[in-house]
């Protein structure tokens, strides 16, 4: 996507989300695909669209926070894929959305990234632009990994989005030239 803006805001660094390359309506065939590939019965796909910003995201909306943290996804798929399901979590809850993002690796693999930018922000853009959210939020993502992601959405008086979290350093170093 070229140069991404990036900022400090004291707490944490944020990045402005990239511009969407592909959006819109997903077609039933691929919906379909995507259920299968989610274990789950079509009808259960409350919402879709592409939100690709590079990766090739399709996002997919469930009823709930729940229901997409119940999912059971299958554990390869012969073409590449890039999944972002999304549900809502209950008023007064930590965190508005749970977000898992899925991928097939060079194998085929189905893996599941415990926190993605690039998910998060296409999904953010998606959110606002249907109505669904229209201030900040805080989206959850890595439950069903072990992990505890908080990704902090926000979006400007201009309107760009901004895409943020806290990160910790687990060793750093630096390689000697030979």
């Amino acid at each position: 996507m070229g140069l991404i803006s990036v900022r400090n805001t004291g707490d944490s660094l944020v990045f402005a989300a990239p511009p969407l390359i592909r959006s819109g309506p997903v077609d039933e065939g691929k919906l379909i695909e995507v259920a299968k590939i989610l274990r789950i019965n079509r009808e259960m796909i409350v919402d879709a669209q592409w939100v690709d910003n590079g990766p090739g995201w399709v996002a997919v909306m469930l009823a709930s926070a729940e229901a997409v943290l119940r999912l059971e996804p299958v554990r390869s798929h012969h073409q590449r894929i890039d999944i972002g399901v999304v549900g809502a979590h209950d008023p007064g809850a930590e965190a508005a959305f749970e977000i898992r993002a899925l991928f097939s690796d060079h194998h085929g693999n189905l893996v599941e990234d415990p926190v993605t930018g690039s998910l998060n922000a296409s999904v953010a853009q998606w959110l606002f632009s249907t109505g669904r959210v229209d201030n900040a939020y805080v989206a959850a993502q890595g439950t069903r990994v072990g992990r505890d992601g908080r990704i902090l959405i926000d979006r400007d008086e201009t309107g760009q989005i901004w895409v943020g979290g806290q990160t910790r350093t687990m060793f750093s170093g630096q390689t000697e030239a030979w």
